[in-house]
């Protein structure tokens, strides 16, 4: 008799547990405590900034506009835009000037790491333009705001090379996702793709993970807004 998995389940956002599935590596060693993470993140020189910006009295803001309900339907524009573009359909040309490394990559997967790299700029720029714009707006309401707009500015520099790091690697785990996905097909008479394998794979398990793959990416638009509705809950505080 099999044995029942013994995969122990993985707590966090919706974004974390599908990363988790689609790395599929088994049982994770126990999590560090908070504490311990954060030290891996904030060196010496960050955490006195962080200090600084907690404890010393806000730079006076810069002019500018006033926040109005606008910037809501603003936000809500690019959000909807984002979406739009995570949800059209995948172009599945060979991207031009590949790099080296993507003749290691699974038979037909590189359109769609290129696509998930488009997204992830476009992600990545529009949301910090939006944070920047909001922060600033944010100084400019009272002296308390403003200290909680330069803490946003503090954390936003510590974290975000962290975060660029860490979801750099997305477009891999998704490789390997498609790799089993692929392989598992052909070892299934139904699935299984002709002798001479086709330019671009066929059938349903490329529906599949096409659809995972816009998952993640929406999965991934909603922890990059998280910051920017953190932002507007304030500014709506009177």
């Amino acid at each position: 008799m099999a044995k029942a998995s013994q995969r122990a389940p993985v707590l966090g956002p919706a974004f974390i547990r599908l990363l988790a599935r689609f790395n599929d590596e088994g049982t994770s060693p126990a999590a560090p405590a908070v504490p311990e993470r954060l030290a891996q993140w904030f060196d010496w020189n960050r955490a006195i900034t962080l200090s600084k910006a907690l404890d010393n009295p806000p730079p006076a803001p810069e002019p500018g506009p006033d926040y109005d309900d606008a910037q809501d339907a603003e936000c809500a524009r690019v959000h909807a835009k984002l979406i739009d573009a995570i949800q059209a359909d995948i172009e599945l040309a060979p991207p031009r000037n590949a790099a080296p490394a993507d003749a290691e990559l699974p038979p037909g997967f590189a359109p769609y790491r290129q696509h998930y790299l488009n997204q992830q700029r476009a992600m990545q720029t529009a949301s910090g333009r939006l944070r920047g714009r909001l922060r600033d707006m944010l100084a400019r309401q009272s002296a308390a705001k403003a200290r909680l707009a330069e803490v946003d500015a503090v954390m936003e520099a510590t974290l975000s090379p962290r975060e660029h790091t860490l979801l750099s690697h997305v477009p891999v785990l998704l490789g390997l996702h498609y790799q089993r996905l692929y392989d598992t097909a052909a070892h299934d008479p139904v699935d299984a793709p002709a002798s001479e394998p086709p330019a671009a794979p066929t059938g349903p398990w490329l529906a599949t993970f096409r659809q995972d793959l816009r998952i993640a990416l929406l999965a991934e638009l909603d922890v990059r807004f998280h910051p920017i509705n953190g932002l507007l809950a304030a500014l709506r505080t009177r």
